[in-house]
């Protein structure tokens, strides 16, 4: 007994469907490179405590600056200061992964692909 697999999934499209699917991927893959350079060029700022620590980041993860207003250094309570460093660093990262979702979810063609972003 035959199988009717090929027939009710759409069966094989041969040589000629697997070359444009090649070429769409590639095609895709040369748009997400792009979009992950341009990713690089850009930056978040986040800011915690009332704008007591402030630290820039590029979408590459790049710290670029940190600003600490002389405010909150205080000799006697450095693990606060610590403590916004950290605050405001894990915004800086989750506001990359937001910037890189935003930019690369186009590319992928409302894909749900495990990893990918």
């Amino acid at each position: 007994m035959a199988s009717k697999g090929k027939r009710r999934f759409g069966g094989s499209r041969g040589p000629a469907g697997g070359g444009d699917m090649m070429k769409r991927l590639e095609e895709l893959q040369k748009q997400m490179e792009e979009a992950q350079a341009s990713l690089e060029e850009e930056t978040v700022t986040a800011t915690v405590g009332g704008g007591a620590v402030s630290i820039e980041m590029t979408g590459g993860h790049e710290v670029r600056s940190i600003i600490i207003s002389p405010d909150v250094v205080d000799p006697d309570d450095v693990e606060m200061l610590q403590d916004l460093i950290v605050a405001a660093f894990a915004e800086a990262q989750q506001k990359v992964q937001q910037l890189t979702e935003d930019r690369m979810r186009p590319l992928a063609g409302g894909l749900d692909i495990p990893g990918l972003m």
